[in-house]
């Protein structure tokens, strides 16, 4: 018997310098618009809908992306 799993995204928040982090993830994506990294506070799940968009990547894959970038702007 197959059961179903919690596929429901995790929230995100972002925390720290945005601007900073922004910057560091144009370094490691080009591909990445000052249009795609913008963020006003407590819209996280456009951003993050953005991101998935323009790096073809899924909901968990962007948040662990912006969280390595958070550890890296520390």
């Amino acid at each position: 018997m197959q059961t179903k799993k919690n596929t429901k995204p995790e929230y995100y928040k972002v925390t720290g310098d945005w601007g900073r982090q922004s910057s560091l993830l144009q370094e490691q994506y080009p591909e990445l618009t000052d249009d795609d990294l913008e963020f006003e506070e407590g819209r996280e799940d456009e951003l993050i809908r953005r991101l998935e968009i323009r790096l073809n990547k899924n909901h968990d894959e962007v948040v662990k992306i912006i969280t390595k970038g958070q550890l890296q702007s520390v």
